[in-house]
């Protein structure tokens, strides 16, 4: 009889041991779990009537890459080349709106590349010892008129000489992730000097954010102190709403012409880029021109306001392995810029931490995505999470991950 007191304490004492590891057992973390798809494809297929011939490609930027025809097909570049020419120029010597920059002094070794260059056949710009050009006119007579003895000029400016300067042209392609470009030379006139559609659109779209860039490029003409009245090569600019960006024609490269249109979509403005390479039918330039043309109609033809998440919608659900399931709104909606076939994608970013959450709580955001647009939503709790109290912690059932 004795025994029965021992008996009983060690039973109170396993008691007290198994409930007190009950207690002290790890909680189980919160989860946040998506409601929304996690890709959602816009309905439709792009209706786009691509050149016959060579490389084309269609961006909205900021969003993405809206299709493309042998993007990735390597061909030379002619004088589309200069957009990288300038985009260095920029880097090294930035402008703002209305300012000219620093004012160059040409030397003989400028009228003597003029002067060969010239002899050559190539695009060229008349310059004249002890002329006194800005940066700003300069990048005028590189873009517009197209001038290779000018592209040389700031070249030399930039980087002492064209072979450094083409050095720094091949670094800042493999930076930009063109990974199908080649520079030989500062111009273009080398059929060396290959790339892309695809790699020539982000060079365009980078290029395109830059005020100065965007304004010199949208000029139909330009007065130079020597050249006098210079035209605009990109025939089309002013006309059925295109501002730029750079053609390019050589008999190796064909016809050449990367292009920009400003669209609105509901209330948004969006600039569509695109680029048509590699054109040799009639006369190239010409047929290129006309594709571009017709291709950033067809794009914003194409473009259409998509509504992915609503304001106030469920988009998530809170788990907490000791209460009820609570729902988690999205504060704000997305309206994204697409168009047919485009995917769009979205995550989870939780906030989650502890173990209880408050009513109207930002507990995490929804991350919609494109492949150039990212909007985060935030995420509310729609009720209160309690901490687990004693009895949930004693009655639960141990898991493997928590024995």
């Amino acid at each position: 009889m004795r025994r029965w007191p021992f008996v009983v304490l060690i039973l109170v004492v396993i008691v007290v041991a198994l409930s007190a590891v009950q207690v002290f057992r790890p909680i189980p973390a919160m989860a946040l779990a998506n409601n929304v798809p996690s890709t959602y494809r816009v309905p439709g297929q792009l209706q786009v009537n691509w050149p016959s011939e060579g490389a084309a490609a269609l961006s909205v930027s900021g969003v993405g890459l809206m299709g493309e025809k042998n993007g990735n097909q390597q061909a030379p570049i002619a004088s589309l080349t200069k957009m990288m020419t300038a985009y260095l120029v920029l880097k090294h010597h930035p402008l703002a709106y209305g300012q000219q920059g620093p004012v160059l002094t040409v030397t003989p070794q400028d009228v003597q590349t003029y002067q060969a260059d010239y002899n050559n056949g190539d695009s060229v710009v008349k310059v004249a010892v002890g002329e006194k050009l800005s940066e700003y006119q300069l990048l005028e007579a590189l873009l517009l008129p197209s001038g290779d003895n000018i592209a040389t000029l700031l070249a030399n400016w930039v980087d002492g000489n064209t072979t450094n300067f083409i050095r720094e042209m091949n670094q800042t392609a493999k930076a930009l992730g063109m990974t199908n470009t080649h520079y030989a030379d500062v111009a273009g006139v080398n059929p060396l000097t290959v790339s892309t559609a695809l790699d020539q659109l982000k060079i365009a779209e980078i290029d395109m954010q830059n005020q100065v860039f965007r304004q010199i490029v949208a000029s139909a003409q330009v007065s130079l102190p020597v050249a006098g009245l210079q035209y605009n090569v990109d025939y089309d600019v002013g006309h059925d709403g295109i501002v730029g960006i750079k053609t390019g024609s050589t008999p190796q490269a064909g016809g050449n012409f990367v292009f920009a249109r400003y669209a609105t979509v509901g209330a948004n403005q969006v600039l569509v880029i695109g680029d048509v390479m590699g054109q040799q039918a009639g006369n190239p330039l010409m047929t290129a021109l006309a594709y571009g043309k017709s291709l950033a109609s067809e794009a914003i033809a194409n473009l259409r306001q998509v509504k992915v998440v609503a304001s106030g919608n469920v988009d998530a659900t809170i788990d907490a392995p000791w209460a009820k399931q609570v729902s988690a709104a999205g504060t704000s909606g997305v309206n994204l810029v697409g168009w047919p076939g485009m995917v769009v994608h979205t995550t989870l970013q939780s906030d989650l931490s502890g173990h209880s959450v408050k009513a109207g709580q930002i507990v995490g955001h929804l991350i919609v995505s494109t492949n150039g647009e990212r909007v985060p939503v935030s995420l509310k709790a729609t009720k209160a999470i309690l901490p687990p109290s004693l009895v949930w912690k004693l009655e639960r059932v141990p898991s493997a991950s928590h024995p």
